[in-house]
């Protein structure tokens, strides 16, 4: 069977998975490319619906090895599906993760975003975060959802191999403090020297324009990455990057 029609109710429902509320409404995420739906699908996710182009048969072959079920469809009904302008041929719709925040978190590192906006960035966070063990990370009200196919793609995987939260650091950053986290953020006006830190800590990268907003720098250590050159600040994600090592140590 393979699916000529881009008015088929498949991919009408697949094509909603771009908007926050195609996601809400279905409980799926988006991913696309024949790496990360390979990727989720052997780290345990069984997907919704799996589509292949009927150009692409070296992802329909290793599919198959896999024993997962895929639907083939045509090479413009893809485009209509895709999130991209450029489609690899292969996309999945998979069970969106619980992101309610935990009643107690897991000890080690927790990443927290507070008002990120670009998806690249966020995704590029995930993805660091999880190459150095972090714990899971906090996406924080006014950041871009982490499960748009942008910031999925970005995170290439990691979306699916830690937990992702979503709640108000307003709440959950003094619940996180109460159980005996240390809370530090990236901040221009910070000391240049880590102060001595528990074995559990936050590390809270802020708003790509703005950074971190007053009310939430209130509750945190304030940190500044020392710089040798004449760079004032760096991109979100760099900056995350930095930190994450420094505090995963």
């Amino acid at each position: 069977m393979i699916i000529t029609s881009a008015k088929n109710e498949k991919i009408k429902e697949l094509r909603s998975l771009s908007s926050k509320k195609g996601r809400r409404d279905t409980g799926l995420t988006l991913i696309e490319g024949e790496r990360l739906v390979l990727d989720v699908i052997r780290s345990g996710v069984v997907p919704d619906t799996v589509l292949v182009a009927e150009w692409n048969t070296t992802a329909g072959a290793k599919l198959d090895e896999l024993g997962v079920k895929y639907v083939t469809v045509t090479g413009e009904v893809m485009k209509a599906a895709s999130d991209t302008d450029s489609p690899q041929g292969v996309l999945a719709a998979v069970k969106t993760p619980s992101s309610e925040p935990p009643e107690e978190y897991p000890k080690g590192l927790i990443v927290a975003l507070d008002r990120l906006q670009d998806p690249g960035n966020l995704g590029t966070v995930l993805r660091t975060a999880d190459a150095f063990g972090a714990a899971g990370v906090l996406v924080g009200e006014g950041s871009v959802d982490p499960f748009m196919p942008k910031a999925v793609r970005s995170a290439m995987g990691s979306t699916f191999h830690i937990p992702v939260w979503q709640g108000e650091l307003k709440t959950e950053i003094p619940r996180l403090k109460e159980q005996g986290f240390g809370v530090v953020c990236g901040h221009l006006a910070g000391e240049e020297v880590l102060p001595p830190l528990p074995e559990n800590r936050v590390i809270v990268i802020g708003n790509e324009a703005n950074g971190v907003s007053p009310e939430t720098a209130q509750m945190c250590t304030l940190y500044r990455l020392p710089m040798k050159g004449r760079a004032e600040s760096l991109n979100a994600a760099v900056a995350a990057a930095i930190l994450i090592y420094k505090l995963s140590e």
